[in-house]
């Protein structure tokens, strides 16, 4: 059984929340403070996304579950960045 958390607001104690199961929250509730009824504020759903980087790892793990990917020959290396040009060259005078 799932629980999720709802936030309620009494007149009288201001905001207060309660864990119930998915989809059984009432409209009111009884104040754990003062025994006042208390309406459910709604708000929007909690939800996080997916960083896009496990998204793709787990599109390729999708696509090759059934059908791997056959390699034709070995994969070229990556090439290397340049390394940075020495600071003191800024220092010189320019033409």
């Amino acid at each position: 059984m799932t629980v999720a958390t709802y936030p309620y607001r009494c007149a009288v104690c201001g905001p207060f929340e309660v864990r119930r199961p998915i989809g059984e929250a009432a409209v009111t509730e009884e104040c754990v403070g003062c025994g006042e009824p208390a309406v459910r504020v709604y708000t929007p759903p909690m939800l996080a996304r997916t960083a896009p980087a496990l998204v793709r790892a787990l599109d390729a793990e999708r696509a090759s579950a059934h059908e791997p990917q056959v390699t034709q020959r070995v994969p070229a290396r990556p090439k290397r960045p340049a390394p940075p040009p020495d600071p003191r060259w800024a220092k010189l005078p320019r033409p």
